[in-house]
């Protein structure tokens, strides 16, 4: 009896031991990849920039431009480029990496409602940066800009952006708007897991609208405008998020229904 019990811990510690092996492996992986993907996004990292600062330079003056005031400011600005790009890179092959490990261990009914989730957070993400690019950001810049004074009305005031500080506030609204559009995501989960309700999310629309401002001010810079632009998507996001929570549980019932007959 001890021998076998022995035996047991023994294969316990061993599956373990192979677990810890393979998590391992896999991060060892996802380290490689992330170190060529930044070797190679570093070496891309002007023209990036350049697209990054695309929504702002199209609609300065003529002559206008980006500026740096230290000596390395050019050089770690382009290494920050570098990073964010290796890390929006990596990110599908991690998930990717994390999925083969615990897939394994999950029931059908787990990997049914995980696989999807997993599948759409990279989307969402591109989806709600693609809107800080190109909706929010140059309404944002032209609204900005419109504060700079000509001489002949008296000071003269104009814009002379520095290169860290723009890639501050450009990646503040990407990575900002990102995570708000996985709010249909989590909200999807927590319904098909059963953690929340569709009649609960329809009693706390009222609360939702108090958070998203508050989720906008504590995340966007300190300005009305910034954080308008990044509630109000929150909002109607809340809203798809129910209506999507609807469709599906019909859809589940129908489906019952049928498997009954």
């Amino acid at each position: 009896m001890k021998k076998k019990m022995s035996s047991n811990q023994e294969e316990v510690s061993m599956n373990f031991l192979d677990h810890l092996k393979e998590l391992r492996q896999k991060l060892i992986y996802s380290i490689i990849f992330f170190l060529i993907s930044f070797i190679i996004s570093f070496y891309f990292s002007q023209a990036i920039f350049e697209f990054l600062a695309k929504p702002l330079t199209s609609i300065l003056n003529e002559g206008n431009g980006l500026i740096y005031t230290a000596l390395q400011e050019a050089f770690l600005t382009n290494v920050k480029v570098a990073f964010f790009t290796a890390a929006f890179i990596s990110f599908p092959f991690l998930s990717f990496q994390i999925w083969s490990f615990i897939s394994p261990g999950l029931l059908k009914k787990e990997k049914q409602v995980s696989l999807p989730s997993l599948i759409a957070i990279p989307f969402l993400f591109i989806l709600g940066a693609a809107v800080v690019y190109y909706v929010i950001s140059p309404i944002a810049w032209k609204f900005f800009l419109s504060f700079q004074t000509a001489q002949a009305e008296g000071i003269n005031i104009t814009l002379q952006a520095k290169m860290n500080e723009y890639l501050s506030l450009m990646m503040t609204f990407i990575f900002a708007f990102g995570l708000a559009f996985q709010l249909p995501v989590v909200l999807l989960l927590l319904v098909r897991v059963g953690v929340l309700t569709i009649e609960q999310l329809i009693s706390f629309r009222k609360y939702s609208i108090v958070l998203a401002f508050v989720f906008a001010a504590i995340i966007t810079p300190p300005d009305p405008f910034s954080q308008i632009s990044l509630a109000l998507p929150v909002i109607i996001l809340y809203e798809v998020s129910i209506l999507i929570s609807k469709f599906l549980s019909k859809r589940k019932k129908n489906q019952d229904l049928d498997n009954e007959e």
